[in-house]
Order: C-alpha cells, then structure tokens, then sequence
C-alpha cells in the first residue's frame, strides 16, 4: 500500500507529526521498531512528563544553526501546546518553576490523548514492532524496508531520536538512515545526564539536595553557568543544575572544572561579610551552629571537614584566615568530576543532523527533496525543563504544515 507520508519513529515528534498531517487529510504511515509507542513520553520527568514551560525561546536551546530553532519555536510556541493539549482533553498545570505537567502527573495522559488523536483519525496508520533498516528511492518514489516489509510514499519523515535511553529504542537508526542519502551528522553525546564522582565525602551525602549553583571553566575561562537544585547520589551528582551543565562539560576540549556554590546567594566577600557580622552579634555560637543555618547539617559537616576547621570552634575563635578558607569552600568549591554517566541514564542527545543541510523553514533535506526531520534526531538539544518536548511539538507542527502544503 502507498502513502502520502511515512514517519519512522512514534516518539513525541513522530505523533506530533501524524497527528498535525492527519488532520490536513494526507495518508499517513507511523513505523515504530519497539512494541509500544511513545515510551520516552510516560518515563521523563519523573513519569510525569514536562510538557512545555512557561517562557521558550532559542535561549534555552544549544545549536550549530540557532535561527532555525527560533523559527521554528516561533511556528508552534508554548501557548499552541498548552492550547493542542487542552483541545485533547488534557489540562495543564504549572509548578513555581514554570514547568507545565498533566494535571494527573501521569506521562501516560499525554501518550494515550495522542494515540487517541491518531485513532481517531481513519488515515492514519500506526504499526508497532516495524523497525525501519533502510530506505531510498526507487521508481515508485521512496521506500523503507525492514523485516517482513517494505512500503512506499511520496514524503519521509525521521523522527527516530537520538542515542539516549537506548532501552526506548533510540539507537541511531535516523542517524543511519539520514547518512544513506548523504547527510553529515555533527558528532553525538549525551547531554541532561548526571556527572560521576571518586569524592566519598560528597556520595556518603547521597539523597541530600539543595539549591546551588555552578560554573564551568575551561582553560581557567568561565565557560557555563547555571543555577539550581543539586543532588547528590551514591555515584556523584545529579539535579536539574548538574544536568543542564553536563552537556557542555562532556562536550568540552581542554582543561575542564567546576566550580560548585553551595550557598548561591552568597559569593566569598558577602559569606565573609556574614560570617564577621556574625562574630559580633552571636560570638559564642559554634561554626556548626551557623553553617547549620545555611546548608543542611550533613553537608556543613563535610565542608567544615574539608576546610579543616573543627566543629565545636565558637565564632570569636573564627580569625581572618579560617574565615576565609571557611567562605572558599562554601561558595567556590572545585568538584571531583570523573565522567558522564552517558546514554544510558540521558534525556536527551546533543549533536545530530546538521542543520546547514536542512531548509530553516520547513525543515526538509536541502540534499534529498521529500525527505523531512523533527525532534531529537537534529542536531538541537534543549535545557532541563520541558524544552526538549517543546521542540518535538514545534518541528512536528511544522514539518506537518509543509507536506500538507506540498502535497
């Protein structure tokens, strides 16, 4: 059987996709290699699936060709998403930090008002457990093949993903599939995934998170940073703050270190200026007793052990010297970073198809007319907070909106 369209991939993306090309009355195929559709969209955030944010713009994406990305954000905002949901019968609900949620704080809301969209709609087929292996043209136009089957259509969409959560099914195959017919990938890593660590002192604290903020230098230079909750886990850090920077610490060339603020409305001048006040006010107060006040108990006693400074030490004992040691390693400590945790625990992959081969518009292939991307398999990889899907819902939109014009 032909199609009008054949999208590989039922992730966010990929029913976005459908479901946009659907409703402007063109035939529509949805491969997906795994049993089940859309198996990112009920595990991420927590399972609860961060849908959009409050404010999006290209700001809090990172890409070799970031106007394309406004443009297409610009297509299909966050108010358009809030808005598709609702249509579908799913209210949103919006948390202190501006992150949108399915009132149920279920992905699986999400999923099943998609799957239900695309059910209801009489051209368009969805088909599990068809892994897509290859495609090209032929003269019946394109076609994909895999195990057990080969279909043919006028258009082809890839929105397979990229590398991350391979358990979901994300392996590269659009990585693949997009170099058969000649386009360039800029080089993959995981990114919003945790950073491992050799410091015992910091895992012993593992469950403890707090608000802090982070700076990678590079070379010595301030290269990123970002502010807020922080964990620490039995195998190094993880939190919202660790995983926006991970990507750009694993991406980084040279000497790479980060500096950790655990009391990030202080910087060394005002922690030291509090501390002095302090001395004058509340002299016979323990250093504990004061740390105690700023940071949970646990971890004041971890940074008073690495500073060097005995608990018990009463703030008029307190001297120049130890207050500014004291200050240092409250508020710029260097962290023991060994690595990345990698794919296997990342929500989403940096780097991907290359968007200088890619129409800014419409975001078909300059290099194989009919042939279309959305989603993670480009080379656009968004910040913590309900960005990513933000743009699985926006190259979706438009990519739908330019086949139904084309065709």
């Amino acid at each position: 059987m032909d199609y009008d369209v054949i999208i590989v991939g039922a992730g966010a993306a990929g029913l976005m996709t459908a479901i946009q090309a659907g409703f402007g009355g063109l035939r529509v195929l949805l491969l997906e290699g795994q049993s089940r559709p859309g198996a990112k969209i009920i595990i991420s955030g927590g399972t609860r699936c961060n849908v959009t944010n409050q404010t999006v713009s290209e700001k809090d994406f990172n890409s070799g060709k970031i106007i394309c990305v406004r443009h297409i954000l610009r297509s299909f905002s966050n108010t358009d998403t809030i808005r598709f949901f609702k249509d579908l019968g799913v209210e949103l609900t919006i948390d202190s930090e501006g992150k949108y949620f399915p009132s149920t704080n279920s992905g699986k809301t999400i999923l099943e008002a998609l799957l239900g969209k695309i059910n209801l709609e009489n051209n368009i087929t969805l088909l599990c457990d068809h892994k897509v292996e290859a495609a090209g043209r032929d003269i019946n136009g394109f076609f994909l093949k895999g195990e057990h089957f080969r279909f043919h259509c006028k258009k082809i969409v890839l929105t397979t993903g990229g590398l991350s959560y391979p358990a979901t099914g994300s392996d590269g195959t659009g990585f693949r599939l997009a170099q058969s017919f000649g386009h360039s990938m800029i080089d993959a890593t995981a990114a919003l995934t945790p950073l491992s660590s050799r410091d015992v002192d910091f895992k012993n604290l593992s469950g403890i998170t707090i608000k802090a903020s982070l700076s990678l230098l590079i070379d010595g230079k301030k290269h990123f940073f970002t502010r807020g909750s922080f964990l620490f886990t039995h195998l190094g850090f993880s939190g919202p703050a660790v995983l926006d920077i991970s990507r750009h610490w694993i991406r980084a060339e040279g000497q790479k270190q980060v500096i950790i603020n655990f009391i990030p409305d202080h910087d060394e001048h005002s922690l030291q200026s509090h501390l002095c006040l302090l001395q004058q006010k509340a002299p016979r107060k323990t250093l504990q007793g004061v740390l105690d006040e700023l940071m949970p108990k646990r971890l004041a006693e971890v940074i008073l052990k690495k500073a060097g400074i005995k608990s018990d030490l009463v703030m008029n004992q307190l001297d120049k010297g130890l207050r500014q040691r004291l200050a240092a390693k409250c508020v710029h400590y260097p962290l023991d970073i060994t690595g990345a945790l990698g794919y296997s625990k990342a929500e989403v992959t940096a780097g991907g198809i290359d968007l200088s081969e890619i129409n800014p518009k419409t975001l078909e292939s300059k290099l194989e007319p009919g042939l279309f991307f959305a989603g993670e398999v480009l080379d656009v990889d968004g910040r913590i907070g309900g960005f990513n899907f933000q743009w699985a819902w926006s190259s979706g939109y438009t990519v739908a909106q330019a086949l139904i014009k084309q065709l």
